[in-house]
Order: structure tokens, then sequence, then C-alpha cells
């Protein structure tokens, strides 16, 4: 047990050591989407992307796509051009699992999400490229294919809803100043949310 314990602090404290931070390059990946398509970041050079870490198990999940948040703020983006891939992290074993079918039942159909693509990252490897901790964990990269923002979707660290109203978006922000040409003026915030159920 605690041989166990051992190897995965190692293995995490290693995939933190070589998590991306905002101004590197964003590492590329390939995973699947729910519907079997292979999707690569690297697909998408020359334009902005933004990365979610969602899992529909999380009430701060919830929060964003009960409240409509999340959804808005998709729209809004790709309306823009931007490229929007939403990625589940959770592992099969994990009680928040859920198979690609009932995901995008969930999220593309119950929640009506507007993504570009939702994600399935069972082995948590692309998650841990980018150090991502928490549902919501979000990402911003721009069209050269470096990382300009990270962290929390915006600066009200809670599950209710009403504080979507209240809260800025710290990712609607990067979009719009990156879009402009312009610097990330808050390029890093604390990532809040439920952690992510890796292997």
């Amino acid at each position: 047990m605690i041989r166990a314990l051992a190897a995965l602090f190692v293995t995490t404290a290693m995939a933190a050591a070589h998590a991306v931070t905002v101004g590197q390059a964003a590492p590329d990946f390939s995973l699947t989407d729910v519907n079997g398509k292979t999707v690569k970041l690297s697909d998408f050079k020359g334009k902005n992307v933004v990365l979610e870490w969602t899992n529909p198990g999380c009430p701060f999940v919830v929060k964003h796509y009960g409240s409509n948040n999340m959804q808005s703020l998709q729209s809004d983006a790709k309306a823009k051009g931007v490229v929007w891939l939403s990625i589940n992290s959770t592992e099969k074993n994990h009680s928040d699992y859920l198979a690609p079918a009932k995901l995008n039942a969930k999220i593309n159909g119950e929640w009506k999400g507007a993504s570009s693509y939702l994600l399935m990252d069972e082995s948590g490897k692309a998650g841990q490229a980018y150090a991502a901790k928490t549902t919501p964990h979000m990402y911003v990269i721009d069209p050269t294919g470096k990382l300009v923002y990270a962290g929390g979707i915006d600066d009200k660290r809670s599950a209710n809803p009403a504080d979507v109203k209240t809260a800025k978006n710290y990712v609607r922000a990067a979009l719009d100043e990156t879009l402009a040409g312009k610097p990330v003026s808050v390029a890093t915030a604390q990532p809040y949310g439920c952690s992510i159920k890796y292997p």
C-alpha cells in the first residue's frame, strides 16, 4: 500500500514537473471523440483553441451548464472561429465515468453543449500533460500553438449558479484579448471544482 502510494506520488510529481506552463507551446494530443472520430490538437494550428476539462458528475460543472454559462461561452467562441475541445479524463472504474454515448447524451443532448468536440481521455495522459486538476479546468491556446491562459473559468469559486452573473469570466476575457491581438492580462488563475478522477 505504502509503495503504491509512493509510486502514485512520484507519477503525479513527474506529471506536474513536465506539465506545460503559460507562454510555452501547448502539448499535442490525439483523442477520440464521443462519436469515434480521432481529434488531434495539432489539427487546429492557426486557430484559437479552448480546452475545457469536464465531468457531468461534478456540482461545479453542473453550475456552469445548468446556468447555461458554459454553452453560451462555447457558442460565442465558436461564432468567432474558436475551436472548443471539451475533455473528460474520468477513468473507467470511477462511479462518475460515463461511456461515450452516455456522456454525449448528457452534455450534448440534455445540456445542449456547444463544444466543437467532446473528447474521451480515460488514460488521463492529455489531462496530466496539462496538469489539469479540476472540473472545470480551462486553457486557451493562441493560433501559434502557445498556451496563453490556464486556470479557473472565473473568479467565483463556488457551486452556486447565481454567482455566474457577478463573476469575472477569465476565459471570455482571455479570448477577447487574444482575438484582438493583445496580451492576456490575467494569464493564470486558481482552478476550482472537483478533482479529476485520474487512473
